[in-house]
């Protein structure tokens, strides 16, 4: 095992990329920005807006996912403001809402789009949340596939001719053996981690049919026979980080967390100038209890990402970077939890229970029993020798 050197990403994330000189592939894309031609980047984004303009056979020229976070808010406004294309906008309602995640999506509404919102049959979801629990460690899992494929089954729909996605995970995350490339094209968007091991896993379920799952996948033959191109807006960006699209969204009404905020309920920093806890994941509390869970398969969790987010902006040290992950990552309210739990009906030792058969192999307990995680001891023999 190893972690980067340049940010401190471990090599534990699915589809993770490292050179030679040992540089994750987050870092080697923050590399490589620097060379990029961006007004030529820009001229190609404006072109294929104007395509799309000519090209439509709806009312619309383009359909971006929506949840009213500091990501899709960005996407809404840029696509009508600098690109100007009519939009349409597909909200995913998560399960259990919360009270910020409905005034952001609400604020979105009123920044003038049409909006659709979609909500699957609330007993499947139950379903198929709590079988993500039990066989993959991951209950946010049907969460990405509604999210991802309700946009793409309403551009099929509606003959809308482009799609406009937010961040390449295999560019900003590193995760460039994924499958989902390091280019433009988001069509390919089944190929992401988590979507990777198919729709089709739902059919095992008992009282599950293939009838429940209509908006849980989406049928890329058909929209590339419509010609239908789908980019990932920070292909076209110079200006794209998780710092710069929350400062961009507060200037039209999206709301964050307080900074009173108990970090270690969140499992991350809440630090002047960067503040990554205060925007991340506000629409429901399950992603806190999924970046636990994450932090036990792979041994990192949320802290560690935005750390090294915000050491390639300059806005953390390698050293405080380690600092704060040391402090902060995997940590997860217990009322959060314990509201999981609830809704999936389990106890909290069953929740326990499993989550600890999925420990990653960078875990090994003591002699007292107690769990060791192999990237945190990494992490301290570099940066408290």
């Amino acid at each position: 095992m190893k972690i980067c050197k340049r940010c401190i990403q471990p090599d534990s994330r699915p589809g993770i990329y490292f050179d030679e000189n040992g540089i994750c592939g987050a870092c080697l894309w923050d590399q490589e920005k620097k060379n990029i031609n961006w007004d030529l980047r820009e001229k190609e984004l404006f072109k294929i807006a104007e395509w799309a303009k000519k090209s439509t056979k709806s009312n619309y020229d383009c359909v971006i996912g929506v949840s009213g976070g500091k990501d899709s808010t960005k996407q809404a406004i840029t696509a009508r403001d600098k690109l100007g294309l009519r939009c349409l906008l597909v909200n995913y309602q998560p399960e259990n809402i919360s009270e910020l995640g409905h005034k952001n999506i609400e604020n979105l509404k009123i920044q003038g789009f049409d909006v659709i919102s979609i909500r699957p049959n609330p007993k499947i979801m139950k379903l198929l949340i709590k079988h993500d629990f039990f066989k993959w460690l991951n209950p946010v899992k049907a969460t990405e596939f509604a999210l991802w494929s309700s946009t793409y089954i309403i551009c099929d729909s509606f003959n809308i001719p482009l799609i406009i996605q937010g961040e390449n995970p295999g560019l900003t995350l590193g995760a460039r053996l994924s499958g989902v490339g390091t280019d433009s094209n988001c069509l390919n968007a089944e190929k992401l981690n988590t979507l990777s091991t198919g729709w089709e896993d739902y059919l095992e379920i008992d009282g599950v049919e293939e009838k429940d799952l209509f908006l849980f996948h989406y049928d890329r033959k058909s929209l590339e026979s419509k010609n239908v191109k789908g980019i990932w807006l920070n292909y076209y960006l110079k200006e794209w980080s998780n710092y710069e699209s929350a400062t961009f969204s507060k200037k039209f009404g999206f709301q964050t967390r307080s900074i009173d905020t108990d970090p270690y309920s969140i499992g991350t920093y809440l630090k002047e100038g960067s503040n990554p806890g205060t925007y991340f994941a506000l629409d429901t509390n399950l992603p806190q209890v999924n970046q636990l869970l994450k932090f036990i398969k792979f041994g990192f969790g949320q802290c560690m990402d935005q750390a090294c987010y915000d050491i390639l902006e300059g806005l953390l040290t390698r050293q405080q970077a380690f600092e704060l992950v040391k402090e902060y990552d995997g940590k997860c309210s217990e009322k959060f939890i314990k509201q999981f739990c609830d809704y999936i009906e389990i106890s909290l030792d069953e929740f326990w229970e499993i989550a600890n058969k999925f420990r990653g192999s960078m875990w090994k307990q003591d002699e007292n029993g107690k769990w060791q995680n192999h990237v945190s001891e990494l992490l301290h023999e570099e940066f408290s020798s």
